[in-house]
């Protein structure tokens, strides 16, 4: 099982909550065939509407430290082993739940980080997983699916760590 963490950039933002319910309701497939054991909201302030939601949906909700890792608050709130690290407003595509049970499953445990396929980025973007992909990744970010203990160790990584890309999507709502 995994913990969903899903960090709220602008809690104010109406079109923030909408797509936060996006995410939420995209992840109810995970939960009902045992995949997602709980969903952690991540958010750098309190809003009446976010309270709302992780009222309804059971998800909690943690308040990100100004300047701290959104990736890290959340981890320390999630009770599972391994969390995948999600945007309001990404919802994963259809089969994500078959390839990350998979994945789970025959991982080593020296692997520790794995990649969901993101939409299509700018050349920066392109660049940087190029990158990322000779050296290692530096640090998690939306769309990963990390090992709790590293998360806990702080919002980068120590020493870069080579990502397995997954062929699960991720897309915008």
């Amino acid at each position: 099982m995994i913990s969903a963490l899903i960090h709220v950039a602008r809690p104010a933002d109406p079109d923030s909550i909408d797509q936060l319910a996006d995410t939420l309701g995209a992840l109810v497939a995970g939960v009902a065939a045992g995949l997602v054991g709980d969903a952690v909201i991540v958010a750098s302030s309190h809003t009446a509407a976010i309270d709302t939601v992780a009222e309804a949906t059971g998800a909690k909700l943690v308040l990100r430290q100004h300047g701290g890792s959104a990736w890290s608050a959340g981890a320390k709130a999630a009770r599972r082993d391994w969390v995948l690290c999600l945007e309001a407003g990404d919802v994963p595509a259809e089969g994500w739940i078959r390839i990350l049970d998979r994945f789970i499953g025959t991982a080593r445990p020296d692997m520790t980080l794995a990649r969901l396929r993101r939409p299509h980025a700018g050349l920066p973007a392109r660049l940087v997983a190029r990158g990322e992909g000779v050296i290692g990744v530096g640090a998690p970010r939306a769309g990963d699916l990390v090992r709790r203990e590293r998360l806990l160790a702080g919002p980068r990584f120590v020493h870069r760590v080579k990502a397995r890309t997954l062929t699960a999507r991720l897309e915008r709502s």
